[in-house]
This record gives structure tokens, sequence and C-alpha cells, in this order.
């Protein structure tokens, strides 16, 4: 019967790794506080007030993003190698796990049992040194933009090829010489019987290697096999050092899961607000003015490169790079880090400056906010709160900012709305459409935030009467603010103007308070994610409803009648606070399919083909408006698209600041005329401008129209 000892041709030897796991232990443990330290230079945190709930969520997204790896395998590619090189050295931990559980509590590893996890154990760590083969020659030969080598890369390659081939040999030496010598076998395991060497083929990676060793005598192959034992356990111990002391990329394994425990509990769509009256600065111009729980990001990022090949900021040549971003702070933070803690977490600041010096006001303004980073980072870093707090810093403590930015903030302050030189007013856009005011009817069922774009914007007014038309088709008694809504103060919160922010969402909520309002429908995704998200953090908790899902609910209750074919071909923007920041995905569909003859396409970088082939080949027919709602391909296009959609370049204040290097909103357009649509259908007054000027800047006027959904609806609704 197939058997294996724990210790053998070591002896008692053998049991000096226990003695070792004492000082291991105390590597570990002194280099886990020394990292400790500095991730406490950062300020406070609250990440630990609702501890039960991040455990369970961190339960949920452990199995999903962790074992599952489904943040890794949006890019099928090396997100199989990275997925198949986790697997294989779990395997590989297990079964030593199991070895030491058999031998000292329930003796279990014999027989078909142990044969059959030596298969395993085998297979896997044969296919573990190919995978890592060919990441070494992705990484080094094929040499994609998005990742960077450094020593470290190579090194931890190397310590799993070399542990898992001194493994085989050690495994191979073992086989060679009971095949040689089996009743050896019957004097380490008495009442097993002899040796017998068909079990070797179970063990696949210990027979090739015992090949080799055919030729050596018996003394031969014990002693080697006792050198290579102890080199290996050498190699081990050496590892776990090195890891831990320099804190290498394969530190990753023990950080990440901290970043993803501790990840934020807020909507996605919420920035962490400053308390105006305590804060003695504003933003972060040093990096001890980080969180500790942003000084863990910087730990925890793998200089993978997903978020850089996701930015469109990046991707149209911009300064910004958020994974360079990112790794710019953490040399930073690891060499001013030592000499902070020797002065105290407030003492002097290095001279060197934090904004300048390691991230240029470029990088800084580039960021559109649009969260592609944040979504693809498979180890959750926060790229853009930190953006943000650098921004707040450069507007309220330097009064740094690019002028057509400050012309915007100025107007807020000033007017209440960022439309600089418009000659309407709140209320022009529905002039002859008899809409309400809430102060002459507070009992409505609705209250339309029009916001400042669809109001006092020649293009998006056309959006705002479109819908009002919509709603009155529909018989939703519904009313508006008029005169007294003002701008809902997200784009000063994006631009860094925590303050204007703050008197913008303060002033609103007591205007809808005073009103009593409840339900609030707005076309715009940045007015419904700041509403929703953001405002309860000042005492504004109201239900908000974006107007594709209004639409959407009217159409299926049977409250408008969509009979006006269109025989058009339309692709749909997904905007990145409607997607990305409230997962509002099938709704936009749902209405764009309710429409007679319309033919919807998707756009590049949704992977439409890899959907399509899905759709057609695995689940045998095309999505339909009836089947949106139940097929699984449905969720499976909605995980990758809010990953993969590419921005319309206008978010996080980029509405009001020039742009250097290739426009975003041009590339996104492009990608629309490669679909031969007739229309670029949007649900976004930002998207809506920019891709107005983006057909325009691409001599496409003729041929393709950027429409807002609600203008579709309306041309749509049976007369």
């Amino acid at each position: 019967m197939a058997e294996r000892e724990i210790f053998w041709n070591i002896g008692y030897w053998g049991y000096i790794l226990y003695l070792l796991l004492i000082p291991i232990a105390a590597i570990l443990v002194y280099g886990v506080y020394k990292r400790y330290r500095l991730w406490r230079l950062g300020q406070p945190d609250a990440r630990f007030s609702n501890l039960w709930k991040s455990l369970w969520s961190f339960a949920i997204t452990g199995t999903v993003d962790g074992f599952i790896h489904r943040r890794f395998v949006r890019d099928l590619y090396p997100g199989l190698l990275h997925f198949v090189i986790f697997v294989g050295a779990i395997i590989l931990l297990l079964a030593a796990l199991l070895d030491f559980l058999s031998h000292y509590f329930f003796h279990f590893m014999h027989g078909a049992t142990y044969l059959g996890i030596s298969f395993t154990v085998d297979v896997f760590g044969i296919l573990l040194l190919l995978i890592v083969i060919v990441v070494a020659y992705r990484r080094y030969i094929q040499r994609p933009d998005m990742l960077d080598n450094k020593p470290e890369n190579a090194i931890a390659l190397s310590l799993i090829a070399v542990l898992v081939i001194t493994g085989f040999i050690i495994e191979g030496l073992r086989i060679a010489y009971f095949t040689a010598n089996p009743i050896a076998f019957q004097e380490v395991f008495p009442g097993a019987g002899l040796y017998n060497p068909s079990w070797a083929a179970l063990s696949p990676g210990g027979w090739l290697t015992a090949q080799f060793f055919g030729g050596l005598s018996e003394g031969a192959l014990l002693n080697t096999h006792a050198v290579l034992w102890w080199t290996h356990m050498v190699i081990v111990i050496g590892a776990i050092t090195y890891v831990t002391l320099t804190f290498s990329l394969l530190s990753h394994i023990v950080v990440a899961p901290l970043n993803v425990l501790f990840r934020s509990m807020r909507p996605k769509g919420a920035l962490v607000p400053i308390d105006l009256e305590e804060a003695e600065t504003f933003g972060v111009s040093k990096i001890n003015q980080f969180t500790w729980k942003q000084l863990l990001d910087l730990d925890a990022c793998t200089r993978c490169g997903r978020c850089q090949d996701s930015c469109p900021a990046y991707l149209t040549g911009k300064a910004l790079n958020p994974k360079e971003l990112i790794q710019k702070l953490k040399t930073h933070w690891l060499e001013v880090g030592p000499s902070l803690l020797a002065k105290g977490k407030n003492g002097e600041e290095s001279e060197i400056s934090l904004i300048g010096d390691v991230i240029t006001p470029e990088e800084i303004w580039d960021c559109t906010t649009c969260r592609a980073c944040q979504e693809v980072c498979p180890v959750f870093v926060e790229h853009i709160d930190k953006i943000i707090d650098m921004r707040r810093n450069l507007v309220l403590e330097q009064a740094e900012m690019p002028e057509t930015a400050e012309v915007a903030l100025r107007c807020i302050e000033e007017r209440g709305h960022t439309c600089k030189g418009t000659t309407y007013s709140r209320t022009d856009w529905c002039d002859g459409l008899d809409v309400k005011l809430i102060s002459e009817d507070k009992n409505v069922e609705v209250l339309y935030w029009v916001g400042c774009a669809a109001a006092l914007e020649d293009r998006n007014v056309k959006v705002s009467a479109a819908f009002a038309q919509v709603l009155k088709a529909a018989g939703v008694n519904f009313a508006i603010l008029g005169e007294e809504e003002s701008c809902c103060g997200e784009p000063a919160r994006r631009i860094g103007n925590e303050y204007l922010f703050q008197m913008q969402a303060l002033k609103n909520i007591e205007t809808l308070k005073r009103y009593g309002v409840k339900k609030v429908v707005t076309t715009c995704p940045h007015c419904y994610n700041t509403i929703k998200n953001e405002y309860p953090q000042f005492g504004g908790e109201f239900e908000l409803i974006h107007h594709t899902e209004f639409i959407s609910d009217l159409i299926k209750q049977g409250k408008l009648k969509l009979a006006n074919g269109m025989d058009k071909k339309i692709t749909y923007q997904d905007p990145c606070y409607l997607l990305r920041y409230n997962d509002i995905y099938e709704a936009p569909r749902r209405v764009l399919l309710s429409i007679p003859e319309l033919k919807f396409t998707e756009m590049e970088r949704d992977n439409v083909d890899t959907l399509q082939y899905i759709e057609n080949k695995l689940l045998g027919f095309r999505l339909t408006s009836t089947l949106m709602s139940t097929t699984p391909a449905l969720k499976l296009r909605k995980y990758i698209r809010s990953k993969n959609t590419f921005c319309c370049g206008g978010g996080g204040g980029h509405m009001w600041m020039e742009e250097t290097g290739t426009r975003i909103n041009e590339v996104r357009t492009g990608h629309a005329i490669k679909t031969k649509s007739d229309i670029l259908a949007t649900a976004c007054p930002y998207c809506l401008q920019m891709f107005e000027d983006g057909i325009k800047a691409k001599e496409a006027t003729e041929y393709l129209k950027a429409i807002d959904i609600a203008e579709l609806v309306a041309e749509a609704i049976q007369e």
C-alpha cells in the first residue's frame, strides 16, 4: 500500500523545522509591525466603524474577487495566468497541511487517497511551472505596455519556479530510491509491502525527474535527497524572510486581503466630506495627511497595470497614469516615512513637495473621475479619493486651478449654476409646456430636478422639454423648483472646492425639505449621484430616480406606448456616473429596445464581439427586450461593460477645463462611428455636449447625431 513519511531520510533532524517556526514567526511579526508603523503615519480613518459589515462583505468579495478572480479574468489572458498560479500555490500549500495533519492527528495519507492527492498536487505543480514560464514570456518577451519590470518581479517568478522544481526533484529522488530498492519501502512502512513502481506514474512530476537519477547508487540518492531537502527548506525560509523584511511584490498575499477587508463601505459615488469647522488643513499636500487606509492602498498596489490600461486620460496621451501615480506616492512615502517616524507623525515634512515634485498638477487635473481605475483594480485601490484630496489642497489652500475651472466655480458661487454667459432663466425651457412649480403645488408624485445644463444650455434644454413631454404623456403629476433650484454642487466637489459644494448642498437640502420632497427624478447622472449618495452626508435623504429608469418603469406599467417606429441603427454611451457609480445598466437599454424598428448595437471597448459570440453560439439567441431581465448574458454584459465602457471626457470638472493631447470625447466618438450607427444615444447632459463637439470635430454631422434617450422616447410616443 502506498504511503509517505513526512521526514523520510531526514529523521529527527526534520523536527528542527518546528523550532525554526519561532524565529520565522518573530520575523513575520517584526516585518508586519514595521510596515504597520508606516501605515499609521496616516490620519485616522473610520474603517472599523462597522466591522461586522466589513467582514461579511469581505467574505463575499474574497470569494468572488479573490478565489474566483472576477476582476482578474476580465482580461482573460493575464487573468487566467494569475488564477492558475493562485490555485497552484493553494494546492501545494494545502498538500503540506494535509501531510502534517495525517502525520500528527489522523492518518489518512495512504493507499488510493495518498496516490490521488499526490497525482493532483503534481499536476498542479507542473501546470504552475508551465504558467510561470508563460508569465515570464509575457512579461519579458511580449512586454505589454501595462506592465513594468522590476527586480522583484523576476525574484518572485524565480522563487516560485525554484520551489516547484526542487520539490519535484526531491520527490523524484525518493521515487528513484524506492524503485531501485523496493524492500526499503517495507522497512520504512512495516506491513505496507514492497514498493510498487507503478505508483510513480501517479506522481508525474516526481516520476519525470526520477528518470534522471536512475544510474545513481542508493547512497548517492539518499545523500542528494537530504541535501536538496534542506536546500528546499532554506529557500522556503529565505523567501518568507525576504518577503517579510522587504515587503516585496509577494507581500500582496497579506496586504491585498487587508486592503479588501478595509475597503470603503460608502456608496461608490460618495466622496469623504471635510469637517470645515474642525479641519486644520484642507486636502492633502503632505504624505502623512493621507489616511492610514490610503497609505495601505499604496502597499496593496501590485503594479498590474489594469488601471493604466483602462484610464481614458492615459490612453489619450495625458500626464496622468493611475498606476504611476500610486507608485510615485508609495516611493515618496517610503523615502520620508522613516524620518517622519523618528520625528513623530506630525513632525516636519521633507523639503520635497508632494504636489509639484512627486505628483504634478497636470496629473491631478487630468482625472475625469470616471472610476475605470477603481472598477478594474483587483485589490480595491482607491485612486480617486487621493486625487480629489490633492485637488482640494490646490483649490482651498493654494488657490491654484485651471482658469476655466475657476470661472465655473465663480459662476456657481455668484449665480448658482455653471453656465457662464447663458441667456436662459431656469424656467425658459418649459415655456408653453404647462409645467408646474412646486411652490404652486406641493402634492406631486415626483419632483423633476432639471439641473444646470438641461435648464440653461442650448442643446440640453431640448432634453428637458422632451422629458417633460414624456411625463405628461404618461400622466405623471410632477413639478419643478424653477428659480429655486441651484447647482447641486457636483462640479465644485469634483474640482476640489469642498466649501462651495457644502454651501450648495445645504441650501438645496433646505429647499427640498421645505417642500417635503421625497422622490426626485433627474436627467443628469451627476446630479443623480450627488443628491442620492452625497446629500445624505448632510441630512438630505431623498429617493432618486434617473430618467431612464423612470421611463423604463412607465413603459413596463403600460403608461407609455411607443408606437412610432424608427428605422435607424443606434448605439449607446453608458455615462460613468450612471453605470460605474450607480450600476444602472439595464434601464437605458430596455427603453431603446422598446422603440419599434430601432436596431441596437454596442460600441468598441464593450467586448461586444465576445458577448455576441456567447449569445449566438452558447445561448443560441440574441438579446431581445423580452429576455433583457432574464438571460444570463445580461449579467455578463453588465459586468464586462461596467469595467470596459469608455468615458466621454466630461466628468471630474472637465466640462469646464481645457484638455491636452488627444481629446477623450473624440476617441469615444470614433468608437461610435465604427458601429456605423445613425444615432449615438446618451443619458447624460455632459455626454450629450461632449459628443456634439466630438461629432463636429470628426466631421460626422451628416450621418451621426447625438440624441438623449428622452428625446427618442418623445418622438416614439403614440399620438
